[in-house]
């Protein structure tokens, strides 16, 4: 059973859902694990206080690219406030497989970048930005 979930997150990885960049998000979030070096940018659209659209850049392990193809599919149409109300065991449980410790901030940095574009990301326009670190604890290889 493993191996299918393995294999689920490399095509998550290899194919990612919602790659790219929306050109006017309502909110922009950057966020990166210095340890490792993973990356990820979260634009989303916003419409009547739920997800119009999402789309998300990034590098770094497959793990963490897997989770932000995840995640932005779960939060697509969702409200704001059911996004808000997601969790770290929300994202591991989309990504259905046991998530060592050292890389446990490879699989929730999407959840956390997504978190502080909600929190600290709204804009105008341009669109703003700031990088999230998850620089504590172990992070494993990128």
């Amino acid at each position: 059973m493993d191996d299918l979930y393995r294999d689920y997150i490399l095509e998550h990885y290899r194919r990612p859902h919602n790659f790219g960049v929306i050109e006017s998000p309502d909110l922009r979030w950057e966020g990166a694990n210095p340890l490792c070096g993973d990356r990820i940018t979260m634009t989303l659209s916003v419409r009547d206080g739920h997800v119009a659209d999402v789309e998300f850049t990034g590098r770094g392990c497959a793990i963490s690219q897997a989770s932000a193809s995840l995640l932005t599919d779960e939060i697509r149409g969702k409200s704001l406030d059911d996004v808000a109300r997601m969790t770290p065991d929300d994202v591991l449980d989309l990504l259905g497989i046991e998530i060592s410790p050292a890389r446990l901030k490879c699989a929730l940095l999407p959840l956390d970048t997504l978190s502080h574009a909600m929190s600290e990301g709204a804009t105008g326009t341009p669109a703003g930005s700031g990088v999230a670190a998850a620089d504590d604890g172990p992070a494993g290889d990128a």
